[in-house]
């Protein structure tokens, strides 16, 4: 697998981005421009990346294009549609977004979130970015999330199925769907069923690490790589079976050094399962 991290890192031109993240240990990138940027920025970076021997991961999306707000929600669609066209334009594994959410918050958690409607609106609003953006490079994906579709790899199985559309794969963010006492104590079994299930539809995966608080009720939290308690060797382990080249992003950290601090552990943790450039 290539390690990527989802951060730019502070710096001043395209090349320097992308010494930047070779230097840190990245053999992968998420892309750092928008679609909505100059031509010229976009070209830049991706011949800074390509020159460096980077694989470009990821185009990240981050709207809600199922947002109650029908201007909010056509706005949102058109930028899924062409920051679709761009991750084909790059040659990018894939490009992610979340499903979306049936309230305020763009990416919250609400009882709306699990109805047939939404399930059923999540596969129509798929279908339109991918037949709207025809790409032929790339791959468009959702982000798992432990509050709406999909929060695991049955779920996701059944919207590929209801999709049937060859450009929708699978972004797999494997801690977002810890979400239970069953899956946090039996991690290695639900990564046995995660890859099991979607294998070689997996496009891109994000790397982080849960801990289970011992205060009443039951409270997951997501933490840096190394302070939780989830296999991440394991993991690894099984991407690497799917496909030796598959991106492994570490992503919501704060600082440039916390990014480096968890790289350099991760390097060391995960020493020979991962590609260097």
């Amino acid at each position: 697998m290539r390690l990527g991290t989802s951060s730019p890192l502070r710096h001043d031109t395209p090349k320097e981005w992308a010494d930047n993240q070779v230097k840190l240990g990245c053999s992968a990138v998420v892309f750092p421009v928008q679609s909505n940027e100059s031509e010229k920025k976009i070209i830049a970076y991706k011949e800074a990346a390509d020159k460096a021997g980077l694989t470009i991961a990821e185009v990240g999306i981050w709207r809600n294009a199922l947002s109650p707000d029908p201007d909010e929600r056509r706005e949102n669609m058109d930028y899924c549609v062409e920051q679709l066209r761009l991750a084909d334009f790059l040659n990018a594994r894939c490009a992610v977004n979340v499903a979306g959410a049936f309230g305020l918050r763009w990416d919250g958690g609400y009882k709306n979130n699990f109805t047939k409607e939404a399930f059923e609106k999540t596969v129509s609003m798929v279908r339109e970015i991918i037949d709207r953006a025809d790409v032929k490079n790339t791959f468009f994906t959702l982000e798992p999330m432990p509050w709406m579709i999909p929060t695991g790899p049955k779920e996701y199985m059944k919207l590929i199925e209801a999709v049937d559309r060859d450009r929708f794969a699978v972004h797999m963010d494997i801690i977002n769907m810890i979400n239970s006492a069953e899956r946090y104590f039996y991690a290695d079994e639900f990564i046995d069923e995660c890859i099991g299930i979607l294998g070689d539809r997996i496009r891109s995966c994000h790397i982080k690490d849960v801990h289970l608080n011992e205060s009443y009720t039951m409270q997951l939290e997501e933490c840096g790589p190394g302070d939780g308690e989830f296999p991440l060797k394991h993991y690894v382990t099984k991407i690497n079976e799917i496909d030796p080249d598959m991106p492994v992003i570490l992503e919501h950290l704060n600082t440039d050094e916390e990014y480096i601090r968890y790289m350099n552990y991760l390097k060391e943790e995960l020493n020979g399962l991962y590609k260097t450039l």
